[in-house]
């Protein structure tokens, strides 16, 4: 019998989208905030918006964040709560944004 490595394989996948300095900042933000926009992350970040956003595209392929439409304006905000657990297993200090 051989081994499933494909649950190893997703879970390898959703790690290595993490596994950048400004992904892990942008998600660890999303976790204190809960909702944030391109504009926001931008201000907070120092980073132009075209870096950010593909860094959420990123993000949102890996099936880390997910976005809302609000006119204009896209909000992203972390998809799921196994997410939130990761990040706060990281034990990241909180920036007080």
């Amino acid at each position: 019998m051989e081994p499933d490595f494909q649950q190893y394989y997703d879970k390898a996948e959703l790690l290595k989208a993490l596994a950048h300095p400004v992904r892990l900042c942008i998600v660890h933000g999303l976790l204190e905030k809960g909702l944030c926009n391109v504009s926001y992350m931008q201000q907070c970040l120092s980073l132009p918006q075209s870096t950010i956003s593909q860094h959420l595209g990123k993000l949102r392929t890996a099936g880390i964040i997910e976005a809302e439409r609000a006119g204009l304006e896209v909000h992203y905000r972390i998809k799921n709560d196994r997410i939130k657990k990761l990040i706060e297993a990281l034990a990241i200090p909180s920036t007080g944004a």
